[in-house]
């Protein structure tokens, strides 16, 4: 039996270059996709001399062709930190829009499933805590992090579009706040933010008023 064939956009990303590792482990041949805008190659060091794995240096926001079979699309490309997508507000909403489309239609032409890569700022600025998936949220369509939010939000109602329409087999995943290895030092997030000024033994900064809570997801935990 031939194995699954796998392509990641974003894979040279924090999560998208661990869901590489998961999946060169489990026998998977991988296509990874990433135009190393915010991703590093570093990240798929391990996995440099690795055959399961081939690497294309592309932008995911330019249709997609390739000639193998593909059995899972797994769209994972976008700028996720605050500092990255203020850094790069219209290219974040290109890659869940167009970017978005052209994997959607890839996956389409292969007949293959496709997992999309949302996010808990869907809910925006949430008046409900904890947030069920019933909740639609309270986004501010306007403001700074509205690239990221409306992107994530237009990303998942295509998705939703596609398999409606044209029966796609589609998965949305809303991951909250995830850390571990590979995370950027200078990405901005509270975790990775933590981490730095405890090792430098600098003040921690406390946000907001410190009685808010916010659930935190290893790596591990989310893909293995």
């Amino acid at each position: 039996m031939n194995p699954t064939k796998v392509l990641i956009t974003g894979s040279a990303g924090f999560l998208g270059s661990h869901l590489c590792d998961k999946f060169v482990q489990e026998g998977y041949k991988v296509t990874g996709l990433d135009n190393l805008l915010t991703g590093r190659m570093g990240n798929l060091n391990q996995l440099d001399k690795n055959s399961a794995l081939t690497f294309i240096n592309k932008d995911v926001t330019i249709p997609i062709m390739l000639d193998q079979e593909i059995d899972m699309v797994l769209h994972f490309a976008c700028p996720a930190s605050p500092t990255d997508y203020l850094n790069h507000p219209i290219h974040t909403m290109k890659v869940d829009s167009l970017g978005t489309l052209y994997s959607l239609g890839l996956a389409k032409v292969k007949n293959a499933r496709y997992v999309l890569a949302s996010s808990s700022e869907v809910y925006g600025n949430p008046e409900s805590h904890p947030q069920p998936e019933t909740y639609w949220g309270n986004v501010n369509p306007i403001g700074p992090r509205s690239v990221y939010d409306e992107a994530k939000r237009f990303s998942e109602a295509l998705t939703m579009a596609y398999h409606r329409e044209h029966g796609l087999d589609t998965r949305i995943l809303r991951i909250f706040n995830t850390y571990g290895p590979k995370m950027h030092k200078n990405d901005g997030r509270v975790m990775s933010n933590f981490i730095i000024q405890a090792l430098k033994n600098l003040p921690i900064t406390i946000y907001g008023d410190g009685k808010q809570t916010r659930a935190f997801s290893y790596i591990d935990d989310i893909f293995y």
